[in-house]
């Protein structure tokens, strides 16, 4: 599956500005909904290393006009939204999102948690150590591989004790790992599927592409691809893109050499 992203951010790492109001949103939304992506990711809080932390009320003003605006213009679209405040997650539940993309639930609150108990939501959860500002300090594991598999064992018997179970599994590249261990995530994930849940790869001109090829997010689209295909030959459900159409490309491709082993 495909997932395509739009942040309403002034400062995310590759695309922070390109999208700031509801008709460059509509009119970004309005080209996925045309090239058939599955889900489209909104957000409006920036999670890159060093992200300005900005309040409630901001990341509202941001974000809940554009949902409700999408949601109206194309009611069956599937849409999630990027966010680990409760608040704007409730929101966005009651407007018609669907999914709940909640990097921070490794510090989740009970309100977060009584939120996807209340209403049928998929949720994505994602590792992640620290916060985004300081999360690059924390990436010294005892036993990397047996550390991520432990966090989701322990956050899934959580969740599923709770009644939630429409859980998505996202190993958090980038978030809290040396450029190695990113690369040790992909060769995981055929462990981590064994949850028995869908997992989600988001590496999109990430640096951990961009380090490895000596170049900038701007001009890493092949290595995102390249590391994408990847990922879905090792069992990955669902990629996290900013380009969606060299992305659908790939899953097709992926999806033909699958089909014929």
């Amino acid at each position: 599956m495909l997932m395509g992203i739009i942040n309403i951010t002034p400062d995310s790492f590759y695309d922070g500005g390109k999208i700031n109001n509801i008709d460059t949103a509509i009119t970004q939304i309005n080209s996925f909904v045309e090239q058939e992506v599955d889900i489209i990711d909104l957000g409006g809080y920036s999670s890159r290393p060093g992200a300005k932390n900005i309040s409630i009320k901001e990341e509202e003003k941001r974000i809940i006009p554009i949902i409700e605006k999408a949601i109206e213009l194309y009611p069956k679209v599937v849409f999630s939204i990027d966010t680990f405040r409760h608040q704007i997650a409730k929101k966005a539940i009651e407007l018609g999102v669907s999914i709940i993309n909640d990097i921070y639930f490794n510090y989740g609150t009970k309100e977060m948690t009584e939120l996807l108990t209340k209403n049928n939501v998929s949720y994505i959860l994602m590792h992640m150590r620290g916060k985004p500002s300081t999360m690059q300090k924390k990436i010294y594991y005892k036993d990397f591989y047996h550390e991520i598999l432990l966090f989701f064992e322990k956050q899934i018997n959580m969740l599923n004790k709770k009644g939630i179970e429409n859980i998505i599994l996202d190993p958090g590249f980038g978030f809290g790992k040396t450029l190695n261990q990113n690369y040790q995530l992909i060769n995981m994930i055929p462990k981590i599927k064994e949850f028995g849940y869908p997992v989600l790869c988001g590496i999109s001109r990430k640096s951990m592409i961009s380090k490895v090829l000596n170049t900038s997010p701007n001009k890493s689209l092949t290595g995102t691809i390249a590391a994408n295909t990847i990922c879905l030959m090792k069992g990955a459900n669902i990629i996290r893109v900013h380009d969606t159409i060299e992305a659908k490309e790939t899953i097709d491709i992926v999806k033909m050499t699958q089909s014929n082993l």
